[in-house]
């Protein structure tokens, strides 16, 4: 348990990113996190995929015309830990401040897939945990992978109970749930800006105060929401034909704010397509009395007895090694032995995220589920 700050000043960072441009971006992160610090921030909140962009590509061209910006894109991801992510640690330290960033994360073992991932990093500089979107929504499937269950979790630190989810994740209900149940206080919803003339004709303002109010409310929580912009370096970009060009011009379609407990807005939102931090000071002690009426993570107002969640966090493996066949009470033994070899070899590289899914995967073990 740690030791709490009552009263924390949290910002969200509402800008846009030096599009597919890695270290630029990261260049503009660390002195968004500089000055967000130095007006007080502890926690301070980045939009969806801001390093280095939002795949706009994905919505509005043709899959295998735009296939050349989605190998850019994979080009400029970053890999969890790297010498990228070190700078981004380093700029929390300088800050004292805990940062939940939206990265497009490489996997490890392959050159053509990436996450819509969300890090999260502390004070001292270590990555606390990630989060990758579980499901990516409509045409992002043609870009992203989809997560899995180790960051759905709740971060338990000197500012309070801190969790995540990205974009559309916030309309679900089970993984709302799950951090809910964790006994979340302060949560962080990332997205994109989307361009007021989108051909979905989808409000996507609308639908982010929407979520953030209901979640805030449901979960008796503050809830901070934080959204990218679209600028120069995206329509350069982009902006290869006249149609596409009008649409990203359109202007923004994003809702920064941070909501409260009550549903409601005690901060923003900021004017859309506005490069702005919003600040707001939050006291945990305004979060009693809504959880005495409403608890529903626990018996105060739920009924676990007739409703319950299965969540599995241990991501799925691509290879499944049976040698032979053996007495089946070895098997747990030999995949206890295997998997303390693999989290000594990940602790050793630092790889601290894939170490936690080992350290899952040994519970279960031991628990023989």
């Amino acid at each position: 348990m740690n030791e709490r700050d009552k009263k924390i000043r949290i910002a969200a960072v509402q800008a846009a990113p030096v599009y597919l441009d890695r270290e630029a971006t990261l260049a503009k992160a660390c002195h968004l996190i500089d000055e967000a610090s130095r007006s007080g921030a502890q926690l301070i909140g980045f939009p969806e995929a801001y390093v280095p962009g939002y795949p706009y590509w994905a919505r509005y061209m043709d899959p295998f015309k735009a296939q050349k910006f989605t190998k850019k894109l994979i080009q400029q991801s970053i890999l969890i830990p790297s010498e990228f992510t070190e700078a981004l640690a380093q700029a929390a330290e300088k800050a004292h401040a805990y940062i939940v960033i939206g990265v497009n994360e490489r996997d490890l073992h392959s050159t053509g897939t990436v996450y819509n991932t969300n890090l999260l990093l502390d004070p001292r500089g270590n990555i606390i945990g990630r989060h990758r979107k579980l499901v990516p929504t409509y045409a992002e499937k043609l870009v992203w992978a989809p997560g899995d269950g180790l960051g759905l979790r709740v971060y338990d630190t000197r500012l309070g109970k801190i969790g995540t989810l990205i974009c559309g994740e916030n309309t679900n209900p089970l993984a709302r749930f799950v951090l809910i149940s964790e006994g979340e206080q302060i949560h962080v919803a990332n997205y994109p800006s989307l361009p007021r003339k989108d051909p979905g004709a989808y409000n996507l303002a609308k639908d982010i105060e929407i979520r953030a109010a209901a979640h805030a409310f449901e979960g008796k929580l503050f809830c901070l929401t934080c959204c990218s912009t679209i600028d120069s370096s995206i329509l350069d970009t982009l902006g290869t034909n006249r149609e596409l060009r009008a649409i990203l011009e359109s202007g923004d379609n994003c809702h920064t704010a941070v909501y409260g407990p009550a549903g409601l807005s005690i901060a923003g939102p900021l004017a859309p397509g506005c490069e702005e931090i919003l600040y707001a000071d939050i006291d945990l002690e305004d979060l009693i009395m809504p959880k005495l009426r409403h608890d529903i993570a626990t018996s105060n107002y739920n009924r676990f007895d007739i409703l319950s969640l299965v969540l599995r966090r241990c991501p799925p493996q691509p290879v499944y090694v049976q040698e032979g066949v053996e007495d089946e009470t070895a098997i747990p033994a030999r995949q206890l032995e295997r998997s303390v070899r693999l989290l000594s070899s990940l602790l050793e590289q630092g790889r601290l995220c894939e170490a936690q899914a080992v350290l899952e995967e040994l519970r279960q073990i031991l628990q023989g589920e």
